[in-house]
């Protein structure tokens, strides 16, 4: 069988606006082997993905699926009033306290999606490690040097180099591109992705902060449309590999 094109498969479902913003939940599952919830064609993708790996001898675990919008709001507060760490862009803890309202959120913002801009909200990205790699007793943690040459999960970094592509996923934030910082771990499944990302716009993102109680709102409202083009819009594109891999057809069969 030929590999399929990009405009052969099925029509893609466009998330609902409170999808698409973490305020609803109506369109992820349950992924029990992983404890994660994600878009059941993701969830598909990522069950095919992980057998892959497992082939390899890789066991590869999502530690974070779907967030919803008030799981955001609490990461994003927690780390405004520094009761959550706070790190600069090299991972180096900073303390809140020495920080102004303006200053505290362009430090969330390195590693820290705004509530109803994250990525975790479509059900489409999830954060992985190779589980085997991680030693009895240790903690989770998502640090880039575990990631890169001689890290723990090196391995797992160039295996999804290889074949990530293959059943969907891509890496958004690759490299630095002037907003997130890259996030070796974090992959998203291009044909959910790629639909969410067209369809939020600043419009939408600020309809959905309106009631929240949201720490530093004054300096988000004061540079939103600036926070949306190069922390939400500026990421990876989906490579044609991704979305025309022969495995998205079979997953959503």
């Amino acid at each position: 069988m030929e590999a399929e094109t990009a405009n052969s498969g099925p029509p893609q479902a466009a998330l609902a606006p409170l999808e698409l913003t973490g305020r609803a939940r109506s369109h992820v599952v349950l992924m029990s082997e992983c404890g994660c919830e994600l878009h059941p064609r993701a969830a598909a993708a990522l069950r095919a993905l992980r057998a892959a790996a497992a082939h390899d001898g890789i066991d590869l675990q999502a530690v974070s699926g779907f967030r919803d919008f008030n799981r955001q709001l609490a990461i994003w507060n927690g780390k405004f009033r520094g009761t959550r760490v706070l790190l600069d862009a090299d991972s180096r803890p900073l303390d809140a306290a020495d920080l102004d309202e303006a200053q505290r959120v362009a430090a969330i913002l390195v590693w820290t999606a705004l509530p109803g801009a994250s990525r975790h909200h479509w059900g489409s990205d999830c954060d992985v490690i190779d589980r085997a790699a991680l030693g009895p007793g240790a903690a989770v943690e998502l640090l880039s040097a575990d990631y890169a040459a001689g890290g723990r999960y090196a391995r797992l970094s160039r295996w999804l180099g290889a074949h990530a592509h293959a059943h969907g996923f891509f890496l958004p934030y690759d490299r630095y591109r002037g907003g997130v910082q890259p996030e070796p771990w974090h992959l998203s499944y291009a044909p959910v992705a790629g639909p969410a990302l067209a369809a939020l716009d600043v419009t939408r993102l600020r309809e959905a902060l309106a009631g929240a109680e949201l720490d530093g709102r004054a300096s988000v409202e004061a540079r939103l449309a600036e926070i949306y083009d190069r922390y939400v819009a500026t990421v990876a594109p989906a490579p044609p590999a991704a979305l025309a891999a022969r495995t998205l057809l079979a997953a959503a069969r």
